[in-house]
């Protein structure tokens, strides 16, 4: 075999290895809380690190809305939606809304240049194994879960997020 075809097969190989996992994990996720239909389910509670090893316990947030963003840096249109991600933080924040980054299966040392390059107001946070993807049901990213002060899924929605926050804290 000649030096640029073995070159070309570790390449492609490399791709494979670090393209494939994320999707897969993302496609061989369970649905929560089962019996329980979205929206309306309780939101599973999870306990997750972020950036600065500090715990991000979801269950800590009740009494105001959370929207979980799930997301991976390799994933262009995570990319692309980040203006729209800061906006919602920027407009809905001051009003009682936690927005979280939920980073799916990427090392620490990417999640954080990642977070610094898009200048990331909002915390992020590592779901290291996919496991919290999976729980939550994520089948694609980008991905949001909109939770109500009460613990409740509201939506999944992507689409429907911007009105379902006007609904629940008031027009911009």
């Amino acid at each position: 075999m000649n030096t640029r075809v073995r070159f070309f097969l570790f390449v492609v190989l490399g791709l494979i290895m670090v393209v494939l996992p994320p999707l897969i994990s993302c496609t061989e996720s369970k649905p929560p809380d089962r019996g329980k239909s979205f929206p309306e389910a309780m939101a599973p509670d999870f306990n997750l690190k972020d950036l600065s090893d500090q715990r991000f316990k979801l269950s800590t947030h009740r009494g105001k809305p959370v929207l979980l963003i799930f997301i991976a840096t390799w994933c262009p249109t995570c990319r692309s939606e980040m203006p729209h991600y800061k906006s919602i933080y920027e407009t809905y924040g001051q009003r009682g809304l936690e927005v979280v980054n939920i980073d799916i299966q990427e090392p620490k040392n990417r999640v954080s240049q990642f977070t610094a390059k898009y200048q990331i107001p909002y915390k992020t946070l590592l779901d290291e194994n996919g496991d919290i993807a999976g729980t939550y049901g994520i089948v694609g990213i980008p991905a949001m879960v909109l939770i109500d002060k009460d613990g409740k899924i509201v939506s999944r929605q992507y689409l429907a997020i911007d009105i379902l926050l006007e609904t629940l804290l008031g027009k911009k």
